[in-house]
């Protein structure tokens, strides 16, 4: 294999990676993990908000204090490179989103669509430069009625935000070798 093909192959599996990454800092409230999908400068359209991937963030921190329930997954992740440190990445997503809208009242949706990503590829590492999320679907649905212990029954442990998940405490794990 060509060291270009390699190359190429590493930074798909890098590009993959961030918007794992993404997905788990949404879904698990983890700031540092949404912090290091995007640059610095990056710029976010994300449905009602348009601006600073910063001030999305912010947006975000100020909804996990909520405690909302998330859950994230993409598919059909297709990069296409544009030279060597630019790529347009087109990755579909499916959101199941709860939480209190501005007046308090629990909300629940169904979201499918897209990430429509600019990836820059900065001192060797890749990572969102500018997010436009297409929606595909939207569906409000009604919010369970009983609370989480009920539902979830002996399905434990139910996720959580960081650093309570259990995948935390793995990663912890891992880390003291």
């Amino acid at each position: 294999m060509s060291e270009s093909r390699l190359t190429e192959l590493l930074d798909r599996e890098a590009i993959r990676d961030n918007i794992y990454r993404y997905c788990r800092g949404i879904d698990r409230a983890d700031e540092a993990a949404l912090r290091a999908s995007y640059w610095e400068d990056a710029h976010d359209c994300h449905g009602a908000y348009d601006g600073p991937a910063e001030g999305f963030i912010r947006l975000a921190l100020e909804i996990f204090k909520s405690g909302p329930r998330n859950v994230h997954q993409v598919a059909n992740i297709l990069i296409e490179f544009a030279g060597p440190d630019v790529a347009a990445v087109e990755s579909y997503f499916t959101a199941l989103q709860r939480g209190p809208d501005a007046k308090g009242v629990v909300r629940q949706f169904l979201l499918a669509g897209r990430y429509c990503d600019r990836f820059e590829k900065r001192t060797g590492e890749w990572r969102v430069a500018r997010r436009t999320v297409v929606y595909d679907w939207v569906e409000e649905q009604g919010p369970p009625e009983t609370d989480e212990a009920t539902r979830f029954g002996p399905r434990q442990p139910i996720g959580a935000p960081s650093p309570n998940d259990p995948i935390y405490a793995l990663l912890a794990e891992l880390s003291r070798g």
